[in-house]
């Protein structure tokens, strides 16, 4: 459980203060600050809104993973693939990496039988692959949703599918709050990720090092929503209203590519740890550590940010999320559409 104590007052205070915790058991530090935001840090009164595009013209465009609605049909753990080959060989060809929020930090296999790309005169010499994709029909057929039901007209397809053909980012949706940095990384065109993480499917090493910085993490703690007490990343608050630095000095894009790049050698070095093993405070590597600091100093560079703390970080983004921001259109809102949408990227 999880209490917050706010006091109110009809009027401002003349010196405002935020308390802050480097810790939930840690002593409060005092901050004597010029204004405190709806987000409880120093910066304008704003408010961040739904964004459907990213707020930066540079940043990749991010989305959520495939969404199956198959009841489990096409989804195996390593046991049941090999049963289910040992019956229908055929299908091998069929099946990819399935990567979940949990299968991508932990390092859990699973497998998708995906038959959305399968010619139907393969799929019919298939029988057991045909057992599954009836049973799918079945369960969308009995849905009570109208959309499900009209997905039952191609059981053999998801209903969403964000299928890239090269390498892609996976940032998963929830992560543990005990950590640092939340986890990210690449993975490529034979794997299928799930709903449970965010894909950028045009990701450079660039894009990889600010998202895996402390300035990032900063933001994300300031504004993200929660599950229990763990960061919940979004698509259209988190990440689409995140104020890049600007991308015109060349010098330092490349400190925050090379430093990037180092992350992802330091993580190479222990080719049998998951990520969670490798970003648990605990255990996590000496060398990694230090790669990280070091993608800090070159994504705070970028920014021209000179500070120490998460809160000064916090404030830095909230001023450069006003400038860019103020001689921007508002943001049109659209409808919520209940169809399949399928991206190919």
């Amino acid at each position: 459980m999880h209490c917050v104590i706010i006091g109110f007052g009809a009027q401002p205070a003349a010196t405002p203060v935020i308390y802050d915790y480097e810790h939930i058991k840690g002593e409060p530090h005092a901050l004597v600050v010029n204004n405190i935001n709806p987000y409880l840090v120093d910066g304008p009164d704003l408010v961040l809104t739904s964004r459907r595009l990213p707020l930066c013209p540079d940043a990749p465009t991010i989305g959520i993973g495939n969404k199956p609605i198959d009841g489990g049909h096409y989804l195996f753990n390593d046991e049941e693939k090999a049963a289910f080959l040992a019956i229908e060989p055929q299908a091998a060809p069929w099946f990819r990496r399935w990567i979940g929020a949990d299968e991508f930090l932990n390092g859990y296999q699973r497998w998708c039988l995906w038959l959305g790309d399968c010619p139907p005169d393969h799929l019919r010499r298939m029988p057991e692959c045909m057992k599954r994709v009836e049973a799918v029909r079945r369960l969308r057929l009995a849905s009570k949703s109208a959309p499900t039901r009209a997905l039952a007209a191609t059981p053999t397809r998801f209903h969403v599918e964000n299928i890239p053909e090269g390498n892609f980012l996976v940032i998963p949706e929830v992560s543990s709050e005990r950590r640092q940095w939340i986890p990210i990384g690449y993975l490529g065109p034979d794997t299928l990720a799930s709903n449970l993480v965010k894909i950028a499917p045009h990701a450079t090493p660039y894009h990889f090092g600010i998202l895996h910085s402390t300035m990032h993490m900063a933001w994300v703690r300031a504004v993200c929503g929660r599950l229990k007490s763990d960061f919940r990343y979004s698509k259209d608050i988190v990440y689409n209203n995140y104020p890049w630095p600007n991308p015109a000095n060349d010098t330092r894009r490349a400190a925050v590519e090379a430093a990037a790049q180092a992350v992802l050698d330091a993580r190479a070095a222990h080719p049998t740890a998951s990520l969670a093993d490798l970003y648990d405070p605990l255990t996590m590597p000496p060398a990694l550590v230090k790669a990280h600091q070091q993608l800090d100093r070159a994504v705070d560079a970028s920014y021209g940010f000179k500070g120490r703390t998460d809160a000064e970080r916090v404030a830095v983004l909230f001023q450069r999320y006003q400038a860019l921001t103020s001689l921007l259109p508002a943001e049109p809102v659209y409808p919520k559409r209940g169809v399949r949408t399928r991206r190919r990227s």
